[in-house]
């Protein structure tokens, strides 16, 4: 919208008598043809103002009461302009800073007074931001149905809202030479680990980029080991799960224009956790959480166990299916390993295939291509039918994994293993697995090790990690945060003593 259909006759005029000051604004802003300056005059008063702004970034409504404002010359009280929503202040700014806020949306009136200009500053930046709605990679069965947008000040809306606490601390910082993104690192004053706190700061102050447009790009500079396949933050877009770790200590990091939150100390068991194993009974969410471990397993080692079985150990197949097994590869004219990489390759072809394309495409072409392929590769006799059962039990593992992060790191991993077993056998899956444990060991997040509370081994940690023990048992904060305030929760069950009595 141009600057001058907020014109009228008797108040807005073109600016005159400031194409200097115009040509050193512009200098700094590339000259660029959407910064607006104009000229409001009250002939009450006598007085002419100037509103200066960028015209694609401001809230127009707003900024038509601030030319009513300023041609009545009747500036309302602080009072006033905090209950209409509109944050400003007055001051002194060089050009450098007036450039920084018009990018943030922000418009300055100057007012003359004796020999000087009186500035205000008005931020009222248009506001585009999606509705709140539960992210489609991280639904729940129980709980909150909602999860954070675009906007950086409405997530920390929603953790205010979910935390309201006066512990909760919110620390601002700018990231890019040129995007100047707007961050923020969050976390519990009294719960997490104020070394672990200043060490993320002087993470976060560290990095030195043009632009920083998402969590995912900064990840890699904020980790300990950006070579490892695992990651080493977890990464949500839902607020409750976002609270709930900071409650235990850990610290989260947010930027504008991103839904998604970085979470940081995390371990390695906190990626199979999920909300639905606290919005259930403890049962439950045990024998879920088992069942995601186990699938880690599954989804790394099946067709690496095939793979050996089929080329080296052959007797450890049970006598009554040597028979069927030996009839499903010996027309195979593929070894096992080419067979387990073609159809790997092509569930991931597909997988890649149905993120991309619109959901009710995607869907379709995930289902038939699946089941088109699979029997034709069988019936064509280059893939066995066994190696087809273990290439689907082994996709559908890697699927469990509530993290998209930790179901990218298994699926590639599984490649590795695959060529150990064709050239060892078992004995290269043993091998490959150690040098796994130990980079597991050797492996930190935020300086916290990895496989807390396994190792270093914490017995309290256990209530919470393998297992989801009952709510009223976890009276202390998880191992991995290095909390020193390590009580959460006094006992809850009290009322049963008091009932005995």
């Amino acid at each position: 919208m141009e600057g001058e259909s907020f014109q009228r006759k008797d108040q807005v005029q073109q600016c005159a008598g400031t194409d200097e000051f115009k040509e050193q604004l512009l200098f700094h802003l590339g000259n660029t043809e959407d910064l607006v300056i104009l000229s409001v005059h009250s002939q009450d008063a006598g007085v002419q103002s100037f509103i200066i702004y960028i015209d694609s970034l401001i809230d127009h409504v707003r900024l038509e009461e601030i030319i009513e404002w300023s041609g009545e010359m009747k500036w309302l009280t602080n009072d006033q302009l905090m209950s209409s929503k509109i944050k400003f202040y007055e001051g002194s700014l060089s050009f450098h800073q007036l450039t920084q806020k018009l990018l943030d949306g922000e418009a300055f009136v100057l007012t003359p007074e004796k020999s000087d200009w009186k500035i205000k500053g008005i931020a009222i930046p248009r506001e585009i931001a999606r509705t709140i709605e539960e992210p489609k990679n991280e639904q729940v069965i129980r709980g909150p149905h909602y999860g954070m947008n675009e906007s950086l000040s409405s997530n920390i809306y929603l953790l205010r809202q979910r935390l309201k606490s006066p512990h909760l601390v919110v620390r601002y910082y700018q990231i890019g030479r040129e995007s100047h993104t707007k961050s923020a690192l969050i976390y519990v004053e009294n719960a997490a680990n104020q070394m672990i706190v200043e060490e993320f700061i002087r993470r976060i102050e560290s990095i030195d980029v043009d632009t920083a447009h998402s969590v995912g790009y900064l990840e890699e500079m904020l980790e300990d080991h950006c070579l490892s396949p695992f990651p080493q933050f977890l990464v949500t877009e839902r607020p409750d799960r976002v609270t709930d770790n900071l409650s235990e200590g850990r610290i989260a990091f947010m930027i504008d224009g991103s839904p998604t939150a970085l979470i940081g100390p995390a371990s390695f068991f906190s990626f199979y956790q999920s909300p639905d194993d606290y919005n259930g009974r403890f049962i439950i969410g045990t024998f879920y959480r088992l069942l995601r471990l186990t699938s880690f397993i599954v989804a790394l080692l099946l067709p690496a166990f095939y793979i050996a079985i089929i080329s080296f150990h052959f007797e450890v197949i049970p006598e009554t299916l040597t028979l069927p097994a030996k009839r499903a590869i010996e027309d195979i004219p593929y070894p096992p390993l080419f067979e387990a990489f073609v159809m790997e390759i092509t569930i991931e072809l597909i997988r890649e295939a149905t993120v991309r394309l619109p959901f009710p495409v995607g869907q379709t072409i995930g289902v038939v291509g699946g089941l088109v392929i699979g029997d034709a590769v069988v019936n064509a006799g280059f893939v066995s039918n066994i190696m087809v059962i273990v290439v689907a039990l082994t996709a559908i593992s890697s699927f469990v994994v509530p993290s998209v992060e930790m179901n990218a790191t298994v699926r590639i991993l599984r490649f590795p293993f695959m060529i150990l077993a064709t050239l060892f056998g078992f004995y290269g899956v043993t091998v490959g697995l150690t040098i796994l444990l130990i980079h597991l060991i050797r492996l930190e997040s935020l300086g916290v090790p990895y496989l807390t509370p396994i190792a270093p081994f914490h017995k309290s940690g256990l209530r919470d990690s393998l297992f989801r023990m009952p709510s009223w048992l976890q009276s202390t904060r998880p191992a991995g945060t290095l909390t020193m305030n390590k009580v959460r929760q006094g006992f809850s069950k009290r009322w049963q003593h008091a009932k005995k009595q």
